[in-house]
């Protein structure tokens, strides 16, 4: 029987980070592409690439047809077959997860039917209230029904305001509004239900209170699918713009030892629940009194685990593959096998968008005339992109994420910043700059964080001047390494480090 081969079906820094994880293990790998895509590094990585066609996500990695004929077309007779979704696009999707079982091979996720219960918002809160998880106050309409818009009104009344008005089959911002009075309900309402509806094609909503100066702490996960689960340490994810974070780090800062043990008992009774299988995350409220509270499961790995990875000693990539392959005689995966995963340190991340911070976080599209890592000790480096790709507004504006590791959460701080100074993206605008200053006030390194500490902290951010001489620096800089781009990725870091604040986002006319 041949080695065995695994699928990844997603793009950019993702499908880069399993690919490698599938290369070190042995197994053989196929790499898919959009038509925007066909220079990506990620596709370098791969045993196998495949072309899927189209433009758009709906054209491409969306449509679940052509992943499946991707795999159909490299998996040799009787070798198995293993599917990788990432996150994103199919990764939560039930139906996905089915197709793939019905073609014998395994997806490297949960089931279906968890997918299912905890991929709803509204059902996945009824399973959060059976498994004696805190609940927040809110109104969950039946799953499946679609409630007057007067109903919701009627309802928030009773929860009382401030809340939050949230889609019921999606996340990352999308469909969620605040509001603060009732004045402003109606039209909160209709706008978070048309958006809801574009998003993801459900219009459904539901209510929850919404705690303000609250922190965003989430729960690392695995489970064996049949009924047994572990949590991996627990991550801060408070900052966030637009409702999607942007810095997370590992353990949560400040967090009570009583807090910490009661999270992750309630994410393993959830997940025990449902007979989780693999890599899962359980998101959760935290007030300011220390009272926490169910948010959502998130289904797949999430953009966030190699803070986790670092202070864990783990890959959760392969513990994923060990434990869809299950023990050599047929049995559930044996999570004790994993081995010591105490905590050892403390990392944080930076997500490196295509975003202009000092205009709102809009997307920035272009070029990169001009991409540079830092390669410095404790630094680990997640990147989607080199010199000389296209960002386009097709697809999600992460770049990379840069993820720094140390002894404890000042060193793993100092050395995060030392590698956004170190790095360098030109072409467009991005976040590099503005995190570097974010991680260094103050308040931030006292710990002093909040889902609204962007908003309220950092409300009319300026990017710093790009100075004269760096200017003649990045205008030979990137005419050379256009010059090597052309002659394909590499994959590897650039040569020439330079200060992110004088020249994130900075782009020539020449």
């Amino acid at each position: 029987m041949s080695a065995p081969i695994v699928l990844v079906a997603n793009r950019g820094e993702i499908a880069r980070r399993v690919l490698r994880t599938v290369r070190r293990m042995g197994y053989r790998s196929i790499a898919v592409h959009s038509e925007p895509d066909a220079g990506a590094p990620a596709l370098a990585e791969a045993d196998f690439i495949v072309p899927l066609g189209g433009v758009t996500p709906a054209e491409s990695y969306l449509d679940i047809e052509k992943i499946l004929a991707a795999g159909r077309r490299h998996a040799s007779a009787g070798s198995r077959v293993l599917v990788h979704p990432g996150y994103g696009f199919l990764s939560e999707n039930a139906r996905f997860a089915e197709a793939v079982e019905a073609e014998g091979w395994l997806f490297l996720g949960p089931t279906a039917a968890s997918i299912t219960a905890m991929g709803d918002k509204t059902a996945a809160l009824v399973e959060a209230r059976e498994a004696g998880v805190p609940i927040i106050p809110s109104h969950v309409p039946d799953p499946g029904s679609t409630p007057d818009p007067q109903e919701l009104i009627a309802r928030a009344r009773e929860i009382g305001l401030p809340l939050m008005v949230k889609a019921a089959a999606g996340g990352g911002g999308k469909g969620m509004r605040i509001a603060r009075t009732e004045a402003e309900l109606p039209e909160l309402v209709s706008a978070a239900a048309r958006e809801a509806l574009g998003a993801f094609g459900d219009g459904r909503l539901f209510l929850e209170r919404y705690l303000e100066g609250a922190r965003h702490v989430e729960v690392q996960l695995l489970g064996d699918g049949a009924g047994k689960a572990i949590a991996i340490g627990e991550r801060d994810c408070s900052i966030q713009r637009r409702h999607q974070k942007l810095v997370e780090e590992s353990p949560a800062p400040g967090l009570m030892a009583e807090t910490r043990a009661a999270m992750h008992a309630a994410a393993i009774a959830l997940a025990e629940r449902v007979d989780y299988r693999g890599a899962g995350t359980v998101e959760f409220i935290l007030a300011s009194s220390g009272e926490f509270y169910f948010l959502e499961m998130n289904t797949r790995l999430q953009v966030e685990h190699p803070v986790s990875e670092l202070v864990h000693g783990i890959d959760l990539v392969e513990a994923q593959i060990r434990i869809a392959e299950g023990d050599a005689d047929g049995s559930p995966f044996d999570l004790g096998t994993l081995g010591d995963l105490s905590p050892r340190g403390h990392a944080i991340e930076l997500r490196v968008y295509a975003e202009d911070p000092a205009n709102g976080f809009l997307p920035s599209i272009g070029q990169l005339d001009l991409v540079h890592w830092a390669d410095d000790p404790g630094v680990r480096v997640d990147a989607g992109v080199v010199t000389g790709q296209r960002v386009t507004i097709d697809y999600d504006p992460m770049l990379a994420k840069l993820i720094a590791h140390g002894a404890d959460r000042a060193e793993a701080i100092d050395r995060l910043r030392a590698a956004i100074a170190g790095s360098c993206i030109a072409g467009v605008e991005t976040t590099l700059a503005f995190g570097r200053e974010l991680i260094g006030r103050d308040d931030f390194r006292r710990g002093d964080v909040f889902t609204t500490f962007i908003a309220e902290r950092m409300p009319e951010w300026q990017r710093p001047e790009v100075g004269a001489e760096w200017r003649e620096l990045i205008i030979a800089a990137s005419r050379h390494l256009r010059v090597e781009a052309a002659r394909g990725p590499t994959g590897g870091p650039g040569t020439l480090p330079t200060p992110s604040e004088t020249l994130d986002g900075w782009r020539h006319l020449g």
